[in-house]
This record gives structure tokens, C-alpha cells and sequence, in this order.
């Protein structure tokens, strides 16, 4: 935290200009970096910029430790892959930074130095010196490698910290690598580092191009987010003598603007034929609203000419409700409300939906399916000599409501079997010959033991052999159903039943009931001019 907050003071003497450098290490090795181009006599805070958390100087057992311009790293790890900051203090109270990126490559036995460790060329003349040895107090090659091989040879002539190619040829062209060893209070670290050579090297310009970012193109933000703006230009063959990639604001280069809030990173690199690029991210730490109004000029320069790209930033498109999205939200939930309550509505009034639907469009005459009765009825028919209740509402209520008021033909057992006939052929020729299957549902008919034949009959018509329609009237409370036969358990929950309650009772004759709407709604459709001629 005492870190965070001695950043965050340091910050407020920045310069206006700020630098980057990238180095590559091996896992493994030692890795001495420096804070350029600065006296070491001046005052250097190093700061991992990750956790903004101060590096201090050597203890005993430090693995990461700084001290004056340098920054140690005795061996490298994976880990340490990251953004560090140099702060250097003048007497004048002001503070300049660089900002030192590294990056630590995981090492493969066996496998050739990786590329990431190769640093540039800076002469084809033959002379290849070994890369950042010089941070490395006592260092001593012990030997050098031609593309990961070692190099040999009388041409080859070697110094301290360089060799020297005798009259350089085209098969010379390759990676250099440079292996040391550096000690350290006794202790024997490995450093490796490639630096690519190019016989009689050569620079070419070309026209500078910008490959990304395209010019007027608009990027989305958010209010308060950080962003990295990166551009990446193409400058020429091989390094070049003058090549600049960066960032302005509005036509003000970044380095004048704000440091807390923009800074840059440079980086670049080779491509096929050694063209040579340069990238270049701007950091924008919090956009604001003024952030939205500027242009953000990518310049690529060389000796040739200059180009530039320019981007402008917006909001992320957000959800305004203006009147034709608020129209539109109303008219979605009137819609949606219409269809819930013309769902509640149906359902509620299904039963005389449909009702009113057959009386208005019901066709004058029906399909010929060659049936005879609407319906079989199958009644629990009591021994004893007195009628009960369920034998009067079969022979006389029904009728009177299904048969004489709605035009419905009934088949009833004792009334539409003839004297004489075979009951048990003359019951299913019946069934066979109707549309429905009409059950009425008693204490009795639960608590026989051996139903009647009609029952039997009637459930496997139902069930398996040709799928008849059953309507079960329940006259009497029946409860849990448990001791229903099992088809009948099944016809129950799949489809329910009607109740008789006893307030039917008091106007039983009456179509229009509750009760005799379900039914008639269940039962199949009649030819309308006898419905209408029985209704008179």
C-alpha cells in the first residue's frame, strides 16, 4: 500500500516525456537490465508496474533486487514476465520515467535459442558485439553459436565481448548467439543472447504504411474504462536510419499531454525479406467526455515522407427510449396483455366458447362415419327392486337433456337392448356403433368385484382396439381413486371428470347448467336443424 501511495506521488513530478525498452530472457538464466541514458549519479526507484510495488535493494536470499540503475533478476522465472518502471529523481525535484517491459521464454532442451532473445544488428561490417554484456560486471563468454551452432573456424576472430567476421559473406547471414556466465557473490549464473547479422547490410525506405489502424475508423468505449490504442506501420527493408511511429491528440504529440493519463509503448520488429516494422500503443488510462470529441492521429515517419491514420472514439450503443421505442414498449405489453387475458379467458370460458362456436357455425349436416348412437351410457345397475337415483337421472334426466333438448342419440342398457337378443353381442354391437363412451362413476361401480361386461367391453374399446372417446361422470364423491381399476385410474388422470353436485339437483332439466355445458361440450358434433327443431 506504502508503494501505491509513493507512486501515485511520484507521479505528480513526472516529465512529460516518458520511454520504453523490451527485453527478452531465458528461463533460468540471469538477467541484468538498465535504466538508459541517465547518469548513474542521479537518485532510481525501481517499481514493478504491475502491483505497483517498490523493488528495493539486495537483501540476503533476494531473488528480484535493484540497485542505483540496474535491475536484477538472479535466475529468471516465468513469473517475472511483466511491466516494470524506472524512476529516476533530479535535483530539481523533477522525475523522468522509463518503462521496461520483460518477457521470460520458457527454456526446451534440446530445442535451437528461441527467437524472442535475438536483439537487432548494428553494423554489417563484420563486427558482431555480444548484447547487454555490459551490465554484466565479470562476465566471460564461453562460447558462441551460428544458428545454435558452435561457431568455428580461423575467419571467426574473438575479443572480450565481440567477434570479428574475416571479409563477411552472404553465408554468413544469421543469428549470433553470445553465451556467459555471470557471477554473482559466488554464485554461477548462464546469460544468452542473439543478435541477427546481415552481411553489407543495407537500408531501403519505403513508403511509410499504417496497416492497422485504419483512417476514420471509430472505436467504441466506455465512460471511466482504460483503453490501448496500437499502430503498427511498415517503414522499409532492414532497420532504418529514421523511422517514428506515435501518437497525437488532436495535433499535440503525446508526450506534451497529460502523462498520467497517456503514455506510450514502442516495440518493433522484422518481417519476410527484413522489412522493417514499428508499433506503437497508446495507453489511455480513464476516457472522459472530452476524450469523444478528439482525434486520436497515428503519424508514421521515415526518410521517405510521413502518413497518418486518424480514429475517433464513441460511446458503446446504448438503449435510448426516445417516443418510437416508448410507442413500441406499449404496444408490446398491450399485446402481451391481451394475449394473457385472452388466454385467462379462454380457459375460464372454453366450455362455452366452443358452445357458442357449434350454434353459430355448426354445419347443417354431418360426416357419415356410420355410427349409430352418440353415445353408450354404462351405469352401475342396482338388484334391488326400488330405483335409486342414478337409474332415474339414466332414464329420464339424460334424455330429457342430451336426447329431447340438444338432439343427441343415447344408447341405455334395458332401454335400446331388445328382449331376446344375445346381451353380451348385442352390448358390443352397441358400443361399436357409438361415438362416445359415457361412464357414470359411483361407489357401486368402484366397490364391485367383477365389473360388468359393458364396463370391460367398453374400457378396451377405449384403450386398445379403436381409441372411443370416454366421458366419466362422477355422481358421487369418489375421493383419491384409488380403488378405481386401474384404466379407469389412467382415462381419470389423463382427462379428468365431470361432477354431478347436488345443486344440479334443483334444476336438473336445465341445459345451460354448468354441469350439462361439459357435457355436451365432450360430446360429438349434432346435425343443427335437429338440434334446433328439439330445442322448439
Amino acid at each position: 500500500m506504502m508503494g501505491y501511495v509513493h507512486l501515485i506521488f511520484l507521479s505528480t513530478f513526472l516529465s512529460v516525456s516518458l520511454t520504453s525498452e523490451t527485453f527478452d530472457a531465458m528461463e533460468g538464466e540471469a538477467l541484468v537490465i538498465k535504466c538508459p541514458r541517465w547518469s548513474s549519479t542521479l537518485k532510481f526507484t525501481w517499481y514493478h508496474a504491475d502491483t505497483n510495488k517498490i523493488i528495493p535493494e539486495e537483501e540476503e536470499g533476494s531473488r528480484i533486487f535493484s540497485l542505483k540503475q540496474f535491475l536484477w533478476f538472479l535466475p529468471t522465472s516465468r513469473e517475472d514476465s511483466g511491466n516494470y518502471t524506472c524512476f529516476m529523481h533530479f535535483s530539481n525535484n523533477r522525475t523522468k520515467s522509463v518503462n521496461m517491459s520483460v518477457q521470460v521464454h520458457p527454456y526446451k532442451q534440446g530445442v535451437c535459442f528461441p527467437s524472442q532473445i535475438r536483439y537487432p544488428n548494428d553494423t554489417g561490417r563484420g563486427k558482431i558485439v555480444c548484447p547487454t554484456i555490459d551490465n554484466y560486471k565479470n562476465a566471460t563468454i564461453i562460447q558462441w553459436y551460428k544458428d545454435c551452432r558452435p561457431l568455428q573456424g580461423e575467419r571467426y576472430f574473438k575479443k572480450e565481448k565481440y567477434i570479428f567476421i574475416n571479409n563477411p559473406r552472404k553465408e554468413d547471414d544469421g543469428c549470433y548467439t553470445c553465451q556467459f556466465i555471470y557471477t554473482h557473490k559466488g554464485n554461477v549464473f548462464n546469460v544468452s543472447a542473439t543478435r541477427i547479422f546481415i552481411s553489407k547490410a543495407k537500408h531501403s525506405p519505403l513508403p511509410p504504411q499504417i496497416l492497422f489502424p485504419k483512417d476514420k475508423d471509430v472505436i467504441e468505449v466506455d465512460l471511466g474504462a482504460s483503453l490501448s490504442l496500437k499502430c503498427q506501420a511498415r517503414l522499409g527493408i532492414k532497420k532504418q536510419p529514421m523511422a517514428i511511429v506515435t501518437w497525437d491528440v488532436d495535433n499535440i504529440p503525446v508526450k506534451y499531454l497529460d502523462s498520467s493519463r497517456f503514455h506510450e509503448n514502442t516495440r518493433f520488429f522484422e518481417g519476410r525479406e527484413q522489412e522493417y516494422y514499428r508499433e506503437t500503443t497508446l495507453h489511455i488510462t480513464e476516457i472522459k467526455k472530452e476524450d469523444l470529441q478528439a482525434n486520436f492521429t497515428c503519424i508514421a515517419v521515415n526518410k521517405m515522407q510521413n502518413t497518418k491514420a486518424t480514429v475517433m472514439l464513441q460511446l458503446k450503443a446504448q438503449f435510448e427510449v426516445g417516443l418510437p421505442n416508448v410507442l413500441l414498449i406499449v404496444g408490446s405489453l398491450v399485446l402481451l396483455v391481451a394475449i394473457a387475458a385472452s388466454v385467462i379467458l379462454y380457459q375460464s370460458f372454453r366450455v362455452d366458447i366452443v358452445l357458442l362456436y357449434r350454434e353459430i357455425f355448426q354445419p347443417y349436416s354431418v360426416k357419415d362415419d356410420g355410427k349409430i348412437y352418440d353415445a353408450y351410457v354404462i351405469y352401475p345397475r342396482s338388484h334391488a327392486n326400488e330405483a335409486n337415483f342414478v337409474e332415474y337421472f339414466v332414464y329420464q334426466i339424460m334424455p330429457d337433456i342430451l336426447e329431447n333438448k340438444c338432439g343427441y342419440k343415447l344408447c341405455i342398457y334395458g332401454r335400446d337392448i331388445y328382449p331376446g337378443e344375445d346381451t353380451a353381442s348385442a352390448i358390443e354391437k352397441r358400443m361399436q356403433k357409438s361415438r362416445r363412451l359415457i361412464i357414470l362413476l359411483t361407489h357401486q361401480l368402484i366397490n364391485c368385484k367383477e365389473p360388468a361386461y359393458d364396463q370391460y367391453i367398453a374400457l378396451y374399446n377405449a384403450l386398445i382396439q379403436n381409441g372411443t372417446k370416454v366421458i366419466l361422470l362422477e355422481m358421487e364423491t369418489i375421493g383419491t381413486y384409488e380403488k378405481l381399476q386401474e384404466s379407469l385410474r389412467f382415462i381419470v388422470k389423463q382427462q379428468g371428470t365431470i361432477k354431478w353436485k347436488e345443486q344440479h339437483t334443483v334444476h336438473p332439466q336445465s341445459s345451460n347448467s354448468r354441469f350439462w355445458k361439459q357435457v355436451r361440450y365432450h360430446m360429438p358434433l349434432t346435425l343443427k336443424s335437429s338440434y334446433s327443431a328439439n330445442a322448439r
